[in-house]
């Protein structure tokens, strides 16, 4: 185990815990009911997805270089979501390929997108293309036709598009969904 992956695990475990009970106690010991269990945490995933969505923002207009990891000298789209999940302190896999096997599969609907998540691209069975879904029906990726990194729409027509496999997610409110998520980043820490 890593001594990133050991440092992480604990603050990860409390979080898990503190959110999974929907109940708390008073002084007394007498467990009270909340209202509205997971608004603190729910807020928390909105400014999580929020710092994801603000990073990746600010690397639009960044050149494109094919195995980029660095915003200064250039990004590749694995390079991009790798640096913008970095607010995370979470290191992905270095390949589009590697990235779509993380985090928590997340059905392939406009609908159900949220800021922050990763759409995956590609055919067949490959992944070749990765970019941070920003709200709106837009993303933002490395293209690789304009040579920098660029916010577009995803309804857009065009090829892209067109090969949209799937969606993952690294911060939600659901807890089974984050355990998984959490679960996925650790193993992908080794």
């Amino acid at each position: 185990m890593t001594p990133r992956l050991r440092h992480l695990l604990p603050v990860l475990a409390a979080a898990l815990v503190a959110t999974s009970s929907a109940q708390a106690q008073n002084a007394g010991g007498v467990p009270l009911e909340s209202k509205k269990p997971f608004a603190a945490f729910s807020a928390s995933a909105e400014r999580m997805r929020d710092s994801i969505v603000s990073k990746a923002r600010g690397s639009v207009g960044t050149r494109y270089k094919l195995g980029g990891t660095k915003p200064g000298v250039g990004l590749d789209c694995s390079g991009l979501v790798r640096y913008a999940m970095s607010v995370l302190d979470v290191v992905l896999p270095r390949t589009a390929q590697g990235q779509a096997g993380v985090g928590a599969e997340v059905p392939k609907d406009v609908a159900a997108l949220k800021p922050g998540d990763v759409l995956t691209f590609g055919r067949g069975s490959r992944i070749s293309h990765v970019g941070i879904y920003v709200g709106d029906g837009k993303m933002i990726h490395a293209s690789t036709s304009k040579r920098r990194v660029i916010e577009t729409a995803i309804n857009k027509r065009n090829p892209l598009i067109r090969q949209w496999k799937g969606v993952r997610r690294f911060v939600d409110t659901n807890t089974a969904q984050l355990r998984d998520s959490m679960l996925a980043m650790a193993d992908s820490l080794r």
